[in-house]
């Protein structure tokens, strides 16, 4: 049932501790909200600063977004993780150029209906740039809500998410909506934080369930541990005598749908007979290997380096393949592939 004396005491601490100088605050235009909301789905805000405001610089409006090439969205993405969303951006950019003019839908349906815009991110754009009543439900709100009302269970059930749900839209308030959107996720992210969170300062103290109860550290549920598999490959460094890297564009969609990587490999054998084909050098050096985590498996890779005594008819500048120099050419790629590359310039 609605709780008005919730969203008062929440505005009175945002109007004090707000986190009212983030660059999607000011100005909160769709297109600068939407792009801010689509960066923090499951990334920090720190992280997320100098991505957004390099972003900006290179796509200041829709028409500037929608317009470019794919290859150069991605670019401006690279180490951002979860590379669905540059392309969800791109796709969406495209989308509101040809079907509505250039201006944002300013409902929950017409929002959802974008390519990777979930209700959460929905009712967040509705509400801080259009000022409409909407209700939001991120990772920061969902811990909140769950502690508040005395929520048990894991969130991602059908049957918690939405008691969470109607919760969050009873307690939403007609007045100062985008006020109130970013001082609950401001609450969830500086106060009531997964651990140690500080409820000597939080304006809920009095109400909150789990306080009371003393189960702030079981709540919000948490799904049953699963440890992530692992999964192992080789990456093929094939250099040319001018010092050219050998690169393949990942097809999209799919992991890191396109972007530039090197070569990849089930097994030393399958690299071995792919190095010979491609006219390498005998000698292949295996180089330190390493780790990335996605989030269902672990990536155990071994970079191999190999030399090749001239370019070959196989390889093509264009399309899908590609020869690049590490000290001029900087075609966007994944994070692990990246710092590879980038060794090579040593």
């Amino acid at each position: 049932m609605p709780n008005p004396a919730f969203a008062a005491k929440l505005l009175a601490w945002y109007d004090q501790h707000g986190r009212k100088d983030l660059p999607w605050r000011q100005n909160p235009t769709p297109y600068r909200v939407w792009l801010a909301e689509i960066m923090l789905q499951q990334t920090q805000v720190a992280t997320v600063l100098p991505y957004y405001q390099r972003f900006l610089q290179r796509f200041p409006n829709i028409a500037n977004l929608g317009g470019a090439p794919l290859e150069d969205v991605l670019g401006h993405w690279a180490g951002l993780g979860y590379y669905s969303r540059a392309r969800h951006l791109h796709r969406t950019a495209q989308i509101i150029l040809t079907e509505y003019h250039g201006l944002f839908p300013d409902t929950l349906a017409g929002l959802t209906a974008l390519p990777g815009v979930g209700r959460s991110t929905a009712g967040a754009i509705l509400a801080i740039a259009f000022g409409l009543q909407a209700s939001i439900l991120d990772g920061n709100v969902k811990r909140v809500l769950a502690r508040f009302g005395g929520i048990a269970g894991d969130p991602g059930t059908t049957t918690v998410n939405r008691q969470l749900w109607e919760l969050s839209a009873s307690l939403t308030p007609a007045l100062r909506t985008d006020d109130y959107t970013q001082a609950i996720m401001d609450l969830g992210a500086i106060v009531c934080t997964r651990s140690k969170p500080l409820c000597p300062g939080c304006p809920m103290a009095d109400e909150c369930i789990a306080l009371q109860q003393n189960r702030i550290a079981q709540l919000p549920g948490k799904r049953a541990g699963k440890a992530l598999p692992t999964r192992k490959c080789w990456f093929l460094l094939l250099r040319d005598p001018a010092g050219r890297v050998y690169l393949e564009q990942k097809p999209a969609p799919g992991l890191w749908g396109g972007l530039w990587c090197f070569p990849e490999f089930a097994d030393w054998d399958d690299l071995q007979l792919a190095a010979h084909r491609r006219r390498a050098d005998s000698r292949l050096e295996p180089l330190p290997s390493g780790r990335h985590t996605f989030s269902h498996y672990h990536l155990h890779y071994t970079p191999v380096l190999a030399s090749c005594s001239g370019v070959a008819e196989w390889v093509a500048d264009g399309g899908h393949s590609r020869w690049a120099d590490p000290v001029h050419d900087n075609p966007p790629m994944p994070t692990p592939i990246q710092r590879l590359y980038n060794q090579l310039r040593e």
